[in-house]
């Protein structure tokens, strides 16, 4: 809302005062100038916060509540205020839409960032004091431990044994124990602060040489950094067409080594199949050499029968043909004597069926049997002999 329209409405108003306006108007009409100065009170408190931050602090304007008007002042003001709106003459220069837009956001932005800041605080004190709380119920817990303890050694003994030397001395000893611990405790945090003021000292003057020599850094070393700063991208640039052309070959290379690894393999199933088959052969010579071994055995057993049956045919001289005509003679002779003693033992088997004298009769069977056994042996040298006359005439 512009000026204009404040004394537009401030004119209006004293029109209407000096009119006779019933109750519900004027209530209505106060309202409207209420709502209408909070917001012009809303935008001068804008206004001065953006012009407080613009201007040095010599410079800044009286705010609107250390400003303070004298009621004829004030009704000097309103009748100039009123000449002015009477006349329709407007000297004053008001802001535009885009500078009380442009004055809005930057006043949303800082709060924006207050609201951050306070939120980062808060949260940084309910760090703090949720480390405080964490830190006080260590110590509850401690005194807790340090009071059962207490309780469990001290307290008992000296309940069981009242106005004792012994439980003033544990007593003296549970106390002088406790200060040694928080001696060696305090030692402990002692030598742990100083290493850490000395680390503190370490990174601040880190940090100041950083900042030296940050501040000693000139425009030509900048010149100098973005130099080199184009001499590196060129050389990446470089190394990344170089590694282009590595993977391009590592691709290829990755080609002819998955054809050589199914060369390979090939090559290592059929090895596999050749020691199979040579294993296979391996085991038929085997078998062979024991043949040919077995073979040749047989063949020297068969050299030496051949050799003792040559030897025995060079030396065989063949009978006389009489010979073998006798030898067949007799061989024919006996066969019959044999038979016919034969029928005569059996004969007399069956006539001697009861014999008076069992003795005699059974050496005169031994002595038939004797007889038939040396006849048979005749003849089987008989046998023999014309078998070899007939070989000896089959030669």
């Amino acid at each position: 809302m512009t000026d204009d329209d404040s004394e537009s409405v401030l004119s209006e108003s004293h029109e209407g005062s000096e009119q006779e306006l019933p109750v519900i108007q004027l209530c209505g009409l106060v309202e409207e100038l209420s709502y209408l100065n909070s917001a012009l009170k809303t935008e001068t408190e804008m206004f001065e916060k953006y012009y407080i931050k613009l201007e040095p602090r010599d410079h800044q304007l009286p705010q609107s509540s250390e400003i303070k008007m004298s009621a004829a002042d004030y009704a000097q003001f309103r009748g100039r205020r009123r000449t002015k709106s009477r006349t329709g003459v407007d000297h004053g220069v008001g802001l535009t839409v885009d500078q009380k837009l442009e004055l809005v956001q930057k006043e949303l932005e800082d709060t924006k960032d207050d609201l951050q800041h306070m939120r980062a605080n808060a949260e940084r004190d309910l760090q703090h004091h949720e480390e405080i709380m964490e830190e006080a119920e260590i110590r509850w817990n401690e005194v807790e431990r340090a009071v059962h303890e207490f309780e469990k050694d001290i307290l008992k003994s000296i309940s069981k044994k009242k106005g004792s030397i012994l439980a003033t001395q544990k007593v003296l000893k549970y106390i002088e124990d406790m200060n040694r611990r928080r001696d060696n405790m305090k030692e402990k945090l002692c030598l742990k602060n100083v290493s850490l003021k000395v680390q503190r000292k370490k990174m601040v003057l880190q940090l100041r040489q950083k900042e030296e020599v940050g501040e000693a850094l000139h425009e030509v070393d900048f010149q100098q950094l973005k130099i080199e700063n184009a001499q590196f991208l060129e050389t990446i640039e470089a190394r990344n067409q170089e590694l282009t052309q590595l993977k391009l070959s590592s691709g290829n290379t990755l080609q002819v080594l998955s054809a050589y690894k199914s060369k390979l393999h090939k090559a290592v199933d059929m090895c596999i199949s050749l020691d199979k088959e040579i294993l296979l052969r391996k085991e038929l010579l085997e078998k062979i050499e024991k043949e040919t071994l077995q073979v040749e055995e047989d063949r020297a057993k068969a050299e030496a029968v051949n050799k003792r049956l040559r030897k025995q045919l060079a030396e065989f001289r063949a009978p006389q043909v009489m010979t073998y005509v006798w030898e067949k003679i007799s061989n024919e002779d006996l066969e019959k004597s044999i038979k016919m003693w034969e029928r005569k033992v059996e004969i007399a088997e069956v006539s001697h069926g009861e014999p008076q004298d069992g003795q005699s009769f059974m050496s005169s069977m031994f002595s038939f049997r004797i007889l038939i056994f040396g006849l048979r042996i005749q003849m089987f040298g008989c046998i023999i002999s014309e078998r070899n006359l007939s070989s000896c005439f089959n030669y």
